[in-house]
């Protein structure tokens, strides 16, 4: 990517990204790993990696809007908040083990998996 015109395209991503997050409260992996390999031309690993460092201060933002609106349970979040740093431990771990193939499709198998189960 070419620096002026690359910087106006991942800024809009993260626009996107930070919209679809704020809206859904979660989902922006789901733009921001294909926007990655697809526009930005990232390998799928960094694309990934990278997501993860991007949702965290979207999601951030978003969870404090939730929290100043009312929209927060307590008991909720410690009962879920737990296996989810967990799960991101054990996540991670395997994406690092993972070659960039197997991300792809795992990737894809888990959007197809979600899409399908909110159609039903």
């Amino acid at each position: 990517m070419k620096k002026g015109k690359g910087s106006a395209a991942l800024a809009c991503g993260g626009i996107v990204t930070g919209a679809v997050n704020g809206l859904f409260g979660g989902g922006g992996g789901m733009i921001v790993v294909p926007f990655l390999t697809g526009v930005a031309k990232k390998p799928p690993l960094v694309a990934h990696a990278t997501a993860i460092l991007v949702i965290l201060p979207v999601s951030l933002v978003s969870a404090v809007f939730y929290l100043v609106n009312g929209y927060f349970d307590t008991e909720l979040f410690l009962a879920v908040g737990l296996g989810v740093a967990f799960g991101g431990f054990l996540g991670a771990r395997a994406l690092n083990a993972m070659s960039a193939g197997e991300a792809t499709v795992l990737f894809a198998a888990v959007m197809f998996a979600a899409g399908i189960r909110m159609i039903i």
